[in-house]
């Protein structure tokens, strides 16, 4: 039996819809819609099409967008400059820097400047450190899509094995953090696990976020695991999952596809952060 497929993009179509529903609301009581500020240095064309899409979404959501297009050669000096300003705008209520940077700027120092209540994206230190100790803050987004993802699957994330394939800052770590949350029991592999296979096999849970194109094979799954691919490769033309759909779908309980699994709830959990930041909370 194959499994359920979980549509990230129904999923994140209903959630825009609360979003916007709260936006209005905001708007009635403090005569300004929330306002989401998006960086963009260079012209990286991944890049450029994220943030297409991020400032679509916020229109889509009664969010103001403003959006600053600066060049490759942009100095640390100039987006200082920059970001102090976003920083001390009312209007502005969320940040984002968009990733990567060109080799110049230190990203880390940059996210760094972005006042911690204005921190959407949820990269910096303060926000990562927030969410290991468990208190209330901006999580980063494709992580609390995942969340969101698998709740929809009605099953009961406390005291289920989690397995979270990936340790990076972005999506691996903070996953495991919002799972730990949740009261599951989680394991973090990466590339010096050794028999990855035997662990991911014990699954309830399984996130794959490593970059590679169907890393996790069907053999790899343990039945009637919820499966949650964050995977973007792109190999002639096409997009690929860290997960071998195919054979996984007919072990998994429930599996994301690629595209329109993770993907359309980054830029939506994006836009419920600015709302709450908005809010204050």
């Amino acid at each position: 039996m194959k499994a359920k497929i979980i549509d990230g993009k129904a999923i994140a179509l209903k959630l825009r819809g609360e979003i916007k529903a709260q936006a209005e609301d905001f708007f009635i009581k403090n005569k300004r819609k929330p306002g989401l500020a998006v960086v963009l240095v260079g012209d990286d064309a991944a890049s450029a099409v994220y943030v297409k899409n991020k400032i679509s979404g916020c229109e889509e959501c009664s969010i103001t967008s403003f959006a600053h297009f600066l060049p490759s050669a942009t100095t640390k000096k100039e987006l200082t400059k920059l970001i102090v300003s976003l920083n001390n705008d009312k209007t502005v209520d969320g940040i984002l820097v968009q990733l990567p940077l060109p080799k110049q700027l230190d990203a880390n120092k940059m996210l760094g400047l972005i006042a911690h209540e204005k921190d959407v994206d949820g990269f910096s230190v303060h926000s990562a450190g927030n969410l290991m100790l468990g208190n209330d803050t901006l999580v980063a987004c494709t992580p609390a899509g995942c969340i969101e993802l698998i709740k929809s699957t009605g099953i009961e994330i406390a005291g289920k094995h989690a397995v979270v394939v990936g340790r990076s800052n972005i999506v691996g770590k903070p996953v495991a953090m919002l799972l730990l949350a949740q009261n599951a029991t989680v394991t973090v592999c990466h590339s010096k696990t050794a028999d990855l296979a035997y662990i991911t096999k014990q699954a309830d849970i399984l996130v794959a976020a490593v970059g590679i194109k169907e890393f996790i094979k069907g053999n790899m799954i343990k039945k009637g695991a919820v499966v949650i691919d964050v995977g973007i490769n792109r190999y002639d033309g096409k997009l690929y999952g860290d997960v071998e759909f195919d054979a996984c779908e007919k072990a998994a309980s429930h599996i994301t596809p690629v595209p329109g699994g993770v993907g359309p709830m980054t830029i939506t959990m994006l836009l419920q952060n600015t709302l709450k930041a908005a809010n204050g909370k």
